[in-house]
């Protein structure tokens, strides 16, 4: 096979506007298992938007947009539905930056010679492909980027802000979180920004600047930055997508401002999506209400789902976008109020 020929398909965004997932969620209410979970998660996450002291805040972790998961997120910023984001490197950087910049995921199967891609310098993500020379392109721009500013430490969240200004000066991206989010004054943070295509192109940058000043990332300045919005507002809600390190991030900013000596409330309203088991201990498994022993989350308004995001996730924010409680929330514009933050 000719790489052209891996790389035919081209893999395509759920849209959360096309359906309308109230009625079968209604019925889900009434069954059992995952199915009654997911209802109570979906009507959760429209509690949080209804509330009006409630800052939404969330984790992505996994390969989400390269699943086709990007527009929903897309839909979220873009409708007020979340006020802050939480997510891997490679969601932010290695998919979303990089369908920005014009290049596309491709639909694959992991039923093929894993060798033979390589040779053709194509990366594969379980069933889906990847252009390996684009995703080098993507490297060298996170490049370019920390190249035209200023040689200091900057938190993730003030670096993505450069890298959606980026795109839209190229006037490129329309349909990126990245660009929009920093439209709308949307804090992303990437508390673990070296594993992806930004450590990459962060490297090239160093490496270019022998003992000269150069552009860092101050992954403390992240936790300060997440942990000064929790102490801004009233009440916060987390919708997670995964585990790891995004989860256990926003969970910890409640007990960040009790160190500041700050008097905040756990999170109010909890929600996450995992096939993560719990009994090994990891991170990515542990419950909600093994949170609330840590100080971190409220009881109440939790909801644990077993099932994979692909699945899951459109149907509970379809749920709440066709509920419409988004409709009377206004953006928050958490970057302009940390640019405007001294500390």
């Amino acid at each position: 096979m000719k790489k052209s020929d891996y790389l035919r398909y081209e893999l395509k965004h759920i849209d959360i506007k096309s359906f309308d997932p109230t009625v079968i969620i209604e019925q889900f209410e009434d069954m059992a298992f995952q199915a009654r979970n997911l209802a109570r998660a979906a009507m959760i996450y429209d509690k949080m938007l209804a509330d009006k002291d409630c800052t939404v805040i969330l984790c992505l972790a996994g390969s989400l947009f390269s699943a086709g998961l990007k527009k929903v997120v897309y839909d979220m910023v873009d409708n007020n539905m979340v006020d802050a984001i939480v997510s891997t490197g490679a969601i932010i950087v290695d998919q979303d930056f990089f369908e920005g910049l014009g290049f596309k995921h491709y639909l694959g199967t992991p039923a093929v010679d894993d060798d033979d891609l390589m040779k053709k310098h194509i990366d594969r993500i379980y069933d889906t492909f990847i252009d390996e020379d684009d995703l080098r392109i993507c490297d060298l721009t996170v490049t370019e980027i920390a190249d035209t500013l200023k040689p200091q430490p900057y938190s993730s969240r003030e670096f993505i802000a450069h890298m959606g200004a980026y795109l839209q000066k190229k006037k490129k991206g329309s349909d990126c979180v990245v660009r929009l989010a920093y439209e709308k004054g949307v804090p992303i943070f990437v508390p673990a920004f070296s594993d992806c295509s930004a450590g990459f192109g962060l490297i090239y940058h160093q490496n270019d600047r022998p003992g000269k000043p150069k552009v860092t990332i101050d992954s403390v300045k992240d936790f300060l930055e997440l942990t000064k919005i929790k102490m801004r507002t009233k009440d916060t809600g987390i919708l997670m997508i995964g585990g790891g390190v995004p989860k256990n991030f926003t969970q910890d900013v409640t007990v960040a401002a009790e160190v500041l000596g700050e008097e905040t409330p756990l999170h109010k309203y909890a929600i996450q999506i995992t096939v993560a088991d719990e009994r090994d201990g990891g991170l990515s498994g542990s419950t909600l209400k093994e949170a609330h022993s840590w100080g971190k989350v409220d009881t109440g308004n939790e909801q644990m789902v077993y099932s994979e995001a692909t699945v899951a996730m459109p149907l509970i924010v379809s749920y709440a976008y066709h509920k419409g409680s988004w409709k009377k929330r206004k953006p928050k514009d958490f970057n302009g109020m940390l640019a405007k933050s001294k500390y």
